[in-house]
């Protein structure tokens, strides 16, 4: 049994302490690879050299994430750019739009989004999607760009059935992480309608550890307790959901 984690900060201060002891416990859990979404400069370069510490596992995204769009965007977008003309990433990540905490740099995420998915098609790789608040949002924005040749993923979705079927109709998956294990978030039913063909697992370590740790650190070992729940829901083994989604995340970031 494998698994990918794919959406996963194991470069951030919160694991400063225990972080190889964490990849470790991960291996032995099964996990084969770790993705790493990118925020902004600030954490570029700790990203990328906690990349060349765990090789093999742990690989890098590059990328604006909506949240840390301000008003120096386009700088922090030519920072991104040179990224790509420096060496190659697994994904434009992650970006997409947050309407969550503040709505006063609205405009320039829709920018800074549109310019990413350019890139990505440029590049011709995934994109992976930040959408709190914004899903109806984002998917009109990736609609506008899909001309048969765009792919990626919506990270942590937690929208309605409906959303789901629009995003699958798009050529995209959902990234599935500790939400469905929330007693009332609702994804589970959401889940039981949706086939694991357009799934992949993740964690967003170290955010929304899923039940039994809801509210702690979470880790990339922990993807067990999301893959549980989803068999569960699709009423199939353990190891065949992470056979599915490992193949899913295989295809999508062309592994």
């Amino acid at each position: 049994m494998s698994f990918i984690d794919t959406h996963a900060h194991v470069y951030l201060p919160e694991f400063d302490t225990g972080r190889d002891q964490m990849l470790k416990i991960a291996r032995e859990e099964g996990i084969v690879k770790v993705f790493m979404p990118a925020v902004d400069s600030s954490t570029h370069n700790v990203m990328i050299r906690s990349e060349e510490e765990s090789a093999g596992i742990c690989f890098s995204m590059m990328g604006l994430h909506p949240c840390s769009v301000k008003p120096n965007y386009t700088d922090e977008l030519k920072m991104v750019t040179t990224h790509f003309e420096n060496r190659s990433f697994i994904a434009v990540g992650e970006i997409g739009l947050d309407f969550y905490w503040d709505l006063t740099f609205t405009e320039q995420q829709y920018k800074a989004f549109h310019e990413q998915i350019e890139l990505a098609l440029h590049f011709d790789i995934p994109i992976v999607i930040h959408s709190r608040n914004s899903i109806d949002e984002c998917i009109k924005v990736v609609t506008e760009h899909q001309q048969g040749k765009l792919k990626g993923v919506f990270h942590c979705f937690s929208g309605d059935l409906e959303q789901a079927k629009q995003i699958i109709d798009l050529n995209f998956y959902l990234g599935i992480g500790g939400v469905v294990t929330f007693k009332n978030s609702g994804l589970d039913r959401i889940m039981k309608e949706i086939e694991l063909k357009n799934v992949v697992l993740e964690t967003d370590a170290p955010y929304l550890a899923p039940v039994p740790f809801r509210g702690k650190r979470n880790e990339c070992s922990y993807i067990k307790y999301i893959a549980a729940k989803l068999a569960g829901i699709k009423e199939m083994g353990v190891d065949e959901v992470g056979n599915i989604t490992t193949a899913n995340a295989e295809k999508l970031f062309r592994l």
